[in-house]
């Protein structure tokens, strides 16, 4: 196989219920849908772009809605989960398609797995990297973050639930912020064990208080970190942080799938040392019912949330490996 396409990247913008979503596509054959989580943008798709359209897939990554060059709504609720499932058909349709594999990282495998869920018909497979799916159920997911850390902490969801409050931390210095969270999460900068954990705000204080100091993972450049800052100093951080207002919402509109398994052939890939990963365990625990249809779940040792740019090769492989398998 080789190691990268000939194809240049080709920029586009469709029209969708957002109004503008901007798509970045590479290749020709079956299409390959690749949706971006937190605090991210279809750059973060950029090593899977090229190993895709080699392996003789047209692979497309979006700028989800409120982020990038893609439309962003000012209502907080345009942002909910139903809103983003239709986006993603949207583009299906509007690339000329039938149907899609459908593969998302962070808030990009939630809105994968409810794109897959919602619309069997036209997502016929989907990977799922860093979080695992949990099927619609459960208690409000407010009420079960504001239980979390204790009285003398707060835990990052329910920092990010007040519109304005975590803008207000961000958008002053939006580079330094983005390379603090990065490193968070990142296997090779992250905060040791025994150091305040910064998933969470002590009282009083900022999510970018328990940052770590020091240089940049290795998988982010400077010039990296100047793509993603440059789009967010444009377009500011609520459409972002708009998806985590909206969880309440979407636990709502999905309750009529509530223990839903997803039946299409899927995948996961998780970091072995991931918070989101290791938090949702329970989660992997109960594939066999949740996805019935799971062609593996893999766990990359001493790899952090970031995966597909922590490890762009062995990503690359497994992704491929695994989509040769559904052409059969």
């Amino acid at each position: 196989m080789r190691s990268e396409s000939t194809a240049s990247l080709c920029h586009r913008i469709v029209q969708a219920p957002a109004g503008r979503l901007h798509l970045v596509e590479q290749g020709t054959g079956p299409l390959i849908l690749l949706v971006h989580g937190f605090p991210e943008s279809w750059y973060s798709w950029r090593h899977q772009l090229p190993a895709l359209a080699a392996a003789g897939y047209r692979a497309v990554a979006i700028d989800v809605r409120g982020y990038g060059r893609s439309s962003k709504p000012a209502a907080t609720d345009a942002y909910r989960m139903l809103d983003l499932v239709e986006d993603n058909v949207a583009v299906v349709r509007a690339l000329g398609e039938e149907s899609s594999v459908i593969v998302g990282h962070d808030w990009g495998s939630n809105i994968a797995a409810a794109s897959a869920l919602l619309h069997p018909a036209v997502f016929r497979a989907v990977g799922l990297l860093s979080v695992p799916y949990a099927p619609p159920g459960g208690p409000r997911p407010t009420d079960v973050f504001g239980q979390i850390g204790g009285p003398e902490q707060e835990f990052y969801v329910s920092y990010f639930q007040e519109p304005g409050r975590a803008e207000a931390e961000i958008e002053p210095d939006v580079r330094s912020w983005l390379a603090g969270f990065y490193a968070a999460l990142s296997a090779d900068t992250m905060p040791a064990h025994d150091e305040p954990d910064p998933h969470f705000v002590a009282l009083g204080g900022r999510l970018r208080d328990r940052f770590p100091a020091g240089p940049l993972p290795a998988w982010l450049s400077e010039e990296d970190l100047d793509v993603y800052a440059g789009e967010f100093e444009r377009t500011g951080l609520t459409g972002a942080l708009n998806r985590y207002r909206n969880m309440d919402r979407d636990w709502e509109d999905l309750a009529p799938h509530r223990g839903a398994p997803i039946k299409q052939p899927s995948l996961f890939i998780g970091g072995a040392l991931d918070p989101s990963t290791i938090w949702m365990s329970d989660a992997i625990g109960a594939f066999p019912t949740t996805l019935p249809r799971l062609s593996a779940s893999h766990l990359l040792a001493g790899c952090g949330h970031w995966i597909q740019q922590e490890r762009p090769d062995e990503v690359n492989s497994l992704l491929t490996d695994w989509l040769a398998t559904l052409q059969n």
